[in-house]
C-alpha cells in the first residue's frame, strides 16, 4: 500500500482528495497538513512514501524548502499540486528534486497516476507541461525571458506582484532588504524593464506570476 499525505490550505482539496482514494488498493490517505509548520509535524510523526504539496501552502514561502524536505527525508517523494504555472514552476521543482508536478486542472486520475508512478521510481510531469515547453523553446527571445531567472528571484517576482514591499519580503524570505533590493535590480535587468509596474505587468504577460 502507497501512504500519502496531503499538505494543502484548502480543507475541500482533502476532502475530495481522501473521498477519492477511499478504499482504494493501493493507494492509502494517511495523513494531512493546512500550513508548513504541520508538514513538520507530519515528517516527525508519521511514516509515510508521498507528500502531495501545494507551493502556495501557507507558510512554505520558498522553493528551497521542498528541497530541504527532500534532503532531510530522502525516502519520501515529493508531489507537487499545485494551480502555479507549471510551464515556470515545473523545471525549479524538478531542480529540487520533486518526483512529479501535477496542476490542479488535472483530473484526480491523473494525481492517481502520478503517486503510482512516482512510488515506482518515475520522475514525471504532465504531457500539457512538455508540449508548453516544447513551444516555449520555439519562442522568441522576448517571450523566453523568464527562462533566465532564477528560483529566487522568481519568488522575490511573486510577492513583489502581490504588492509586497522590499522589507515585507526580506522578512517572508529571511533575507537582507539590500539583497532584496539587488534582486529587484535583477529582475528589471533580465525583463528589460525600468520600473516595477512593468516589471509586474511583464511579469503577468509572460505569465510567470
Amino acid at each position: 500500500m502507497i501512504k500519502v499525505c496531503i499538505a494543502d490550505n484548502q480543507p475541500i482539496v482533502h476532502f475530495g482528495i481522501k473521498s477519492y482514494f477511499n478504499n482504494h488498493k493501493e493507494i492509502s490517505i494517511v495523513g494531512g497538513a493546512e500550513n508548513y509548520e504541520e508538514v513538520q509535524e507530519l515528517f516527525r510523526g508519521k511514516t509515510f512514501d508521498i507528500l502531495v504539496i501545494d507551493l502556495e501552502l501557507e507558510g512554505l514561502v520558498s522553493i528551497n524548502f521542498v528541497k530541504q524536505m527532500i534532503k532531510d527525508f530522502p525516502k519520501v517523494k515529493i508531489i507537487i499540486y499545485s494551480n502555479l504555472s507549471e510551464q515556470i514552476y515545473t523545471p525549479n521543482a524538478i531542480k529540487a528534486g520533486v518526483s512529479a508536478y501535477v496542476h490542479k486542472n488535472s483530473s484526480l486520475e491523473d494525481l492517481e497516476s502520478a503517486i503510482v508512478k512516482v512510488s515506482n521510481g518515475a520522475i514525471i510531469f504532465s504531457e500539457d507541461v512538455k508540449k508548453k515547453l516544447a513551444l516555449i523553446a520555439k519562442q522568441n527571445k522576448s517571450e523566453r525571458l523568464y527562462r533566465k531567472l532564477s528560483s529566487r528571484e522568481i519568488e522575490v517576482l511573486r510577492y513583489l506582484s502581490d504588492g509586497k514591499k522590499n522589507n515585507e519580503i526580506s522578512k517572508i524570505l529571511d533575507l537582507n532588504e539590500k539583497t532584496i533590493s539587488t534582486y529587484k535590480l535583477r529582475l528589471l535587468t533580465k525583463l528589460n524593464v525600468t520600473n516595477l509596474v512593468d516589471l509586474v505587468n511583464k511579469a503577468k504577460t509572460l505569465e510567470i506570476v
